[in-house]
């Protein structure tokens, strides 16, 4: 099982209407726990289904030594299916059971064939993936997103695949389900090619393989020695930049004090040969010598700086480009102590079902507090923000909002009209805004020039966030309360760093629903509220989601 590996050999690839995605792409990867990093768009899940087999290069090939096991990001699976065909194991637990009746036909025995075991083989695989008590009749309509995804895990380590090729698989998943697959992981011992954008389950990956530009580079180490690696590539690159300008400079002033030196040469010769009476045939010939040295002197010059314009160049082409937002949010500012969000004695739910009501469901929240509110799946987290947004009003208990000083990120990101450009959306929300600051504050969103006037619903997941970011955050008034619903879901790394410091600008309360322990982190939550089995607890920060 060591000597698994996935071999990319000169493959290219282009969707039917001809967009390229990759040109002669070429890398290999070993043994050990590998994580594939790149931005949104760059073709990451598009190459897993290559090496998987579902999709055919039109050129070169992708191999793979040994079996392998692939979990794509959306399940292409029947809600009507059970779990033990999900696992692809109900034809050999029917054979099982055929012969435990007394049916000896040989076609059993073939079916079974090595798999005698394979009920306490699921049973185990279950119970570490946190699904030991679903039986195996059960229809996968009845299961949560995580439980689907932590199924369809199960179901690829069951085939005991030599390579395992993983696509977003914490995507939906509760922090005691995430902390379950990374145990599950850490004790893999084949080939795994991983993509996430789940920074504690890449800091447990054993490379970094980053896909930039149709580019391959590998880094040993984990996702935080792949940051400090690209920090200092950075860092020297700005510092070859900088060389390479002083260098430019410097050249260029030569060439022009050379030329200064000539032309005054050349001016003092002239006048020379003119008072020494000399003939004029000897008088042109010194002069043109004079011309030829100086045009030579002046190629080596510009020579000189075309090399160091061409040393300029290379360094700024290793520069990546990073981007930043940086943000000053004065109007955010609540004062401490204000209360944005009064609930007592809260009763929701939905039909005859109460998601959360009784004692444990009071809540106050004061600027600028910085709430995470966790728990399990369908605790009912998503149901909470939209009672204090207002968009859902509890059944009983008293509710007190800071009127129109709310915004409500939802998954969906729905805020902004999908048919406006992200300027005019953000002149709706801040209409006094006269258009050059509009435009100066979008450039700050990292929307510029043409851009400005994309219709949002033709951006990718992280430009309609960061569209929504600039029109919630900068809105007339602005919000004292922001509410976001899983907002790193379906982010690519760089994606999710500016949403981090668009957070760190903001100045008022948030209530922040995410199973993203890094990103929490990042953002610097301070208060910790678990929303389980009906009731919402002030907790610390948790390493586990528990029950």
């Amino acid at each position: 099982m060591s000597d698994a590996f996935i071999v990319l050999s000169h493959l290219s690839f282009s969707w039917p209407d001809d967009t390229p995605v990759f040109h002669d792409l070429s890398f290999t990867v070993g043994g050990g726990r590998t994580g594939l990093v790149a931005p949104n768009g760059s073709g990451k899940s598009t190459l897993l289904k290559l090496i998987a087999g579902e999709l055919r290069p039109a050129a070169g090939t992708a191999s793979v030594q040994g079996t392998a096991g692939y979990l794509p990001q959306s399940l292409p699976l029947s809600g009507d299916l059970t779990v033990a065909e999900v696992l692809e194991i109900a034809p050999v637990i029917r054979a099982l059971d055929a012969i435990e009746s007394g049916d000896t036909g040989e076609e059993h025995f073939a079916t079974i064939g090595d798999d005698w075991d394979i009920e306490e083989r699921t049973r185990a695989q279950l119970d570490r993936l946190g699904l030991g008590d679903i039986p195996l009749d059960r229809r996968l309509r009845t299961l949560s997103g995580g439980q689907a995804v932590s199924l369809g895990l199960a179901a690829q380590l069951l085939k005991r695949p030599d390579v395992l090729l993983l696509d977003e698989p914490t995507n939906n998943l509760d922090l005691d389900a995430r902390h379950r697959l990374y145990t599950v992981l850490e004790e893999w011992h084949g080939c795994l090619l991983l993509v996430s954008h789940d920074r504690a389950l890449l800091d447990r990956m054993d490379r970094i393989t980053e896909l930039d530009r149709g580019e391959v580079r590998s880094y040993g180490g984990n996702f935080t020695a792949y940051q400090n690696a690209v920090r200092a590539a950075r860092e020297t690159a700005e510092k070859n930049i900088r060389t390479a300008e002083q260098e430019v400079k410097r050249e260029k002033r030569e060439m022009r004090q050379a030329r200064e030196r000539a032309a005054r040469r050349a001016g003092n010769a002239a006048r020379n040969l003119n008072s020494a009476g000399l003939p004029k045939i000897f008088a042109g010939t010194m002069k043109r010598n004079a011309q030829e040295s100086a045009g030579r002197s002046n190629e080596t010059h510009a020579a000189r700086v075309g090399e160091a314009k061409a040393r300029l160049d290379e360094a700024e082409r290793s520069l990546r480009d990073e981007q930043r937002i940086v943000l000053e949010l004065p109007d955010t500012q609540v004062p401490a102590g204000r209360t944005v969000f009064l609930g007592e004695g809260m009763r929701v739910g939905f039909g005859e079902r109460d998601l959360f009501a009784g004692p444990g469901a009071d809540l106050v929240v004061r600027g600028p507090e910085r709430i995470a509110l966790t728990g399990p799946n369908g605790a009912g987290k998503s149901s909470l923000l939209r009672v204090i947004s207002g968009e859902l009003e509890p059944r009983a208990g008293q509710v007190k909002r800071a009127a129109g000083r709310i915004a409500h990120l939802s998954q969906r990101l729905d805020l902004l009209d999908p048919d406006r450009g992200v300027a005019e959306n953000l002149a709706a929300f801040a209409p006094a805004l006269p258009e050059p600051e509009r435009l100066n504050l979008l450039a700050r969103f990292l929307f510029r020039g043409s851009r400005v006037h994309l219709p949002v619903g033709a951006l990718s997941g992280g430009e309609r966030l960061r569209a929504t970011l600039a029109c919630v955050l900068c809105a007339e008034p602005a919000p004292q309360l922001l509410l976001l619903d899983e907002p790193t879901n379906n982010l690519d790394l760089v994606s999710v760093g500016q949403l981090e410091s668009a957070l760190n600008a903001y100045r008022g309360a948030f209530v922040v629903v995410s199973h993203d322990e890094r990103f929490l982190a990042e953002i610097k939550v301070e208060r910790w509220l678990r929303l389980s089995d009906g009731r919402l607890l002030e907790t610390g920060a948790p390493t586990a989601e528990r029950g």
